[in-house]
């Protein structure tokens, strides 16, 4: 039987169920902590990653929103209610997430511009250097910006 290291690196989903097994029956000498520990660390950054994703694409849409209100879509309304949804979501599932929130939004907003410059055409410098938009705001169902 190979161990729970060789384990990891030739089927991750076996290793992860070995794991579940492992530390259900109390036998924590046995777990493979290197790997565990890592694996623990990346499910935050990926849950970190995904509020930085979905606001992306939030603060894309209300920038479109705000700055082409003449070309508005059922799409870009659709857009970004469900992600107003799914970042609500994350952070109800994962309130620790909630003081990340403010550092997130400076790191979408960037690409946010570029997305939105991407789609509207756009010159960049019409859109303010930082994000215009609280997090309160991104997240209030009932806020849809005004040029």
């Amino acid at each position: 039987m190979q161990s729970v290291s060789e384990l990891y690196h030739r089927d991750y989903h076996a290793w992860l169920d070995r794991h579940a097994q492992l530390l259900r029956e109390g036998r924590f000498g046995e777990v493979d902590q290197q790997h565990l520990v890592e694996e623990l660390e990346s499910m935050g950054r990926r849950e970190r990653n995904e509020i930085v994703s979905r606001l992306n694409i939030l603060i894309a849409h209300l920038l479109k929103w705000q700055y082409q209100p003449e070309r508005r879509t059922h799409s870009w309304r659709g857009s970004i209610v469900e992600q107003r949804v799914q970042v609500r979501r994350e952070l109800r599932l994962s309130p620790s997430l909630k003081p990340f929130l403010a550092s997130a939004i400076v790191e979408a907003y960037p690409d946010a511009v570029h997305i939105a410059v991407q789609e509207t055409e756009l010159n960049e410098p019409i859109f303010p250097k930082e994000c215009p938009y609280t997090d309160q705001m991104l997240l209030d169902e009932e806020h849809w910006p005004v040029r």
